[in-house]
């Protein structure tokens, strides 16, 4: 492989959340005595993913581990003081999704309801008439039921959490460095180093792909090919007038349609996944205005009358890194290249996964095999064999 500057024994492409969670998780441990570089092509974060998403958490998923990731999760954001920096404050709201339905999608939010309370999640099933008693404010003739959850949900400041996992990351002797990987080394089944675009060579024992929308192309450079490629989210920031009672109450709200709108503030977020034929590889990072116009405002006056009368007030755009065989996240190790690590295709799950993610990868690499959640489920091989984990509860 030539000359390297430095060895490490785990590199890790990507540093925001998830490459930090995984760095502090590696460094955490007891049992673990080796070198961390985590490598990053965007210092200031300002797009990646992590910074530019909704951050927000939920348990409502269809997928056991999806439920149980979310869960650890949760807790490990209500203990962050205790267990990660007890300087840092994430702001996190529980104040839950709500999740509706109308007769036609009623069987399946019940079946998903079942499955997530034999999990614990503290998921709460309503009726259109309860429903309309706990939110009067909003229309509900069309709908069939809800779920609404009642703890272990909600949203809170994804940038403070990344920074928090990178600072103590450092703080237990990860190293950071601003770069590109160009190029991945691969000596037969083994992965060996990486060069930089400005031609630092490094050799590591493992390697971790954090690289969020550019994990494909890291991948690429192994020999290795994931179906991972960044698809363009919009978010719009909206005010009210007269709309106090409704930012007070409102959680997580996620319509049939498939909008979403929450509190930030005094004001609204909001959003929605394009139609799929305006749904193309994306990498930049223009706003759709005319998805607002066209489909959002519409939406909320359907579900919230009073959400007539609005003003956006800002608006941004990132990206999902999207699977596209099932819009879950690929972990673990590649079967044949087996230091190479997948933390991958997380299709908007990837700050609320971080914290388990982070954690099964340490248990990986050092253990050799999931000491807590097991999440091989998610692994390479149902990439390899066409084997989609078919998840019900997409947002």
């Amino acid at each position: 492989m030539g000359s390297v500057d430095e060895n490490y024994d785990v590199i890790i492409v990507g540093g925001a959340v998830i490459g930090s969670s995984a760095a502090w998780f590696l460094t955490d441990r007891d049992d673990f005595k080796g070198r961390v570089l985590v490598i990053e092509k965007d210092p200031n974060y300002e797009f990646c993913s992590t910074t530019l998403s909704a951050a927000s958490i939920r348990q409502q998923f269809s997928t056991p581990i999806n439920i149980e990731m979310s869960g650890f999760g949760i807790e490990f954001l209500r203990n962050l003081k205790r267990d990660l920096d007890p300087e840092v404050d994430i702001s996190f709201h529980e104040k839950g999704y709500l999740v509706l339905a109308t007769e036609s999608g009623r069987d399946i939010l019940r079946q998903n309801h079942a499955t997530q309370t034999k999990l614990g999640a503290d998921i709460v099933w309503m009726e259109p008439d309860e429903l309309a008693a706990k939110y009067p404010w909003m229309n509900t003739s069309d709908l069939a039921a809800a779920c609404w959850g009642r703890t272990g949900e909600g949203w809170f400041d994804a940038y403070s959490l990344m920074q928090s996992f990178r600072k103590q990351a450092r703080r237990q002797g990860a190293d950071y460095i601003d770069g590109e990987v160009v190029e991945v080394l691969r000596d037969g089944d083994q992965i060996t180093g990486v060069v930089l675009k400005d031609g630092r060579r490094f050799g590591c024992g493992a390697l971790i792909n954090a690289a969020g929308t550019g994990g494909s192309k890291v991948a690429r450079m192994a020999g290795l090919e994931i179906p991972v490629e960044p698809r363009k989210r919009c978010i719009f920031v909206f005010d009210c007038r007269d709309a106090a009672d409704i930012n007070a109450a409102c959680p997580m709200l996620i319509d049939p349609s498939g909008l979403y709108v929450r509190p930030e503030g005094d004001l609204f977020i909001t959003g929605i996944a394009p139609p799929a034929d305006r749904d193309p590889e994306c990498w930049d990072f223009e706003v759709d205005y005319s998805l607002f116009d066209d489909i959002i405002w519409p939406g909320l006056y359907e579900r919230c009358e009073r959400f007539e009368a609005i003003k956006m007030v800002n608006a941004w755009a990132g990206h999902y890194s999207y699977n596209l065989l099932d819009q879950n996240a690929i972990i673990g190790p590649h079967p044949e290249v087996k230091n190479f690590f997948f933390a991958n295709g997380f299709s908007g799950h990837g700050l609320q996964q971080s914290p388990a993610v982070g954690r099964g990868l340490s248990e990986l690499i050092v253990a050799g095999h999931y000491q807590t959640l097991d999440m091989s489920v998610f692994g390479y091989e149902r990439i390899r064999d066409n084997a989609p984990v078919l998840e019900l509860n997409v947002i």
